[in-house]
């Protein structure tokens, strides 16, 4: 399928920076706690752009003016109110209980839960623009930005750029699959690096996935991810192919037309997406039943955003221990338990 379409897919303009190769010892930056954590019942009423697992079952939100919250069930506490109003993209908790918040303004926070360290391109970082963070096998820290990809092992910066051969220094995702193989999404091109080279991945007739943002490894070890492939181009016109896509380990299958910003796996086995129903069109939470999930078409449960009827961008997904689906939008935090759509906003934030 062809159409006519804008070659910017989200609604917000980034404007980037970028930076070189290079490998910086880190000093201790720290920030003193100078103000308490704030505490509510109620969760952000501002962009959520991800949302992950912390411990003990807590949730991890990312709130692009809000700040970076943890959710316990019953009260959300800002972690970030002691650094002050930053763009806050991704969060992480690492393995040894760290946590991590990347902006998109500020560069990275680090935060041990007692004092805070920030990093910026002064200390190592690709750029200050910072937009996901991904733990790998090793316990490495990997960083997203709007200058390459970077990554942390306590003590120093390694940075990966167009100069080591990545095809675009704006890095959207990070994963690493099964067999230590790192899959890279960019603004422009996707690729994947196996400790030495970078490749770019196209499909069966040469071309290559662009704009790749949601980027997953199902339990089988198939790669899924949303992107899209430059069918033409005329002038200023790009002839565009969205999708949801699957890659085997040997051929790439379009699973849908439908969008696919952040996707996941459930405990089931169901791959959710939220995208854009159709080019420029609504948004919504999709489910794609496991059962058929290998069909020409798979069984597709659409839950449209509770919000405007299904208008606006949707973010991040995030399935709870109790097996709710909660996803982020322009207007918080949104919670799916497989019958109604509810959100944790108060009622000034409802209006």
């Amino acid at each position: 399928m062809k159409y006519i379409h804008l070659y910017a897919l989200f609604l917000m303009s980034i404007f980037h920076t970028s930076c070189g190769h290079n490998q910086t010892n880190v000093p201790k930056v720290n920030i003193k706690p100078e103000t308490k954590d704030t505490v509510t019942s109620y969760g952000p009423n501002t962009m959520v752009r991800n949302i992950k697992k912390g411990r003990n079952g807590t949730i991890l939100i990312a709130a692009s003016f809000g700040g970076v919250f943890r959710y316990d069930g019953k009260s959300f506490t800002n972690l970030t109110s002691k650094v002050g109003s930053r763009r806050f993209w991704d969060v992480l908790e690492d393995r040894r209980g760290n946590l991590w918040f990347a902006s998109t303004d500020s560069g990275v926070y680090y935060y041990n839960g007692k004092s805070f360290k920030h990093f910026t391109t002064r200390e190592g970082l690709a750029s200050n623009q910072a937009f996901q963070i991904y733990e790998d096998k090793t316990g490495n820290i990997w960083f997203g930005t709007g200058g390459g990809a970077s990554r942390y092992d306590g003590k120093f910066f390694r940075n990966f750029t167009t100069k080591d051969g990545l095809p675009n220094n704006d890095i959207t995702t990070i994963m690493e699959d099964k067999t230590g193989k790192f899959w890279f999404g960019t603004s422009g091109e996707a690729c994947f690096y196996d400790g030495k080279t970078f490749t770019v991945f196209k499909n069966k007739d040469g071309k290559a996935f662009n704009k790749v943002r949601g980027l997953i490894e199902d339990r089988k070890g198939n790669i899924w991810f949303g992107g899209s492939i430059i069918e033409d181009k005329k002038g200023d016109t790009l002839f565009v192919s969205d999708g949801l896509w699957r890659y085997d380990g040997s051929t790439f299958t379009k699973v849908t037309h439908r969008g696919a910003s952040a996707i996941i796996e459930d405990k089931k086995g169901n791959i959710w997406t939220t995208g854009a129903v159709k080019p420029n069109g609504d948004w919504a939470l999709s489910r794609y039943d496991q059962k058929s999930l290998y069909n020409k078409k798979p069984t597709l449960t659409e839950i449209k955003s509770k919000y405007e009827g299904g208008k606006g961008m949707l973010c991040g997904i995030l399935e709870a221990n109790d097996g709710s689906i909660l996803y982020g939008s322009f207007f918080g935090v949104y919670r799916y338990d497989g019958k109604t759509i509810t959100d944790f906003k108060s009622k000034e934030g409802q209006k």
